[in-house]
């Protein structure tokens, strides 16, 4: 059984998570910068088994696509043709970042660190992934 990856896609930067081999456990892996994230992705798929791409989905409240999806859209088309033996799953991310931002400051991280929006993006692709997790 292969690992499932979780982008956080970004116009800047992507926050990367990935589950262990049994598919149980949610982990923030790393935040990338979004030019270099197919080649990331393309090491990573060299030494690890991905069974499957989870990106998530930016919604506005009445459930319209966010103005970033189109940027998202481009990268889905590049991203199908690079692995196109990988499965690609889309998963609402509404809420995410505020929800990361909610799990530093329970998680009694200080205010500098939580201003570091990299680790908010990794974290946001952490609860991407775990929402895609509970819903399968």
């Amino acid at each position: 059984m292969g690992r499932i990856l979780a982008l956080d896609y970004g116009r800047k930067r992507t926050g990367v998570a990935v589950t262990d081999e049994l598919q149980l456990i949610a982990s923030g892996l790393t935040t990338v910068s979004t030019n270099e994230l197919l080649k990331f992705l393309e090491a990573y798929v060299e030494n690890e088994v991905v069974d499957q791409i989870v990106v998530g989905e930016p919604k506005q409240m009445n459930n319209e696509p966010s103005e970033s999806e189109e940027l998202i859209k481009s990268f889905l088309r590049k991203l199908i043709e690079k692995f196109p033996q990988i499965s690609i799953t889309r998963q609402d991310e509404r809420f995410t970042s505020k929800m990361a931002m909610a799990s530093m400051i329970e998680g009694g991280m200080g205010k500098k660190k939580r201003q570091n929006k990299a680790l908010v993006d990794e974290i946001s692709a952490t609860l991407i992934l775990q929402a895609y997790l509970n819903r399968v």
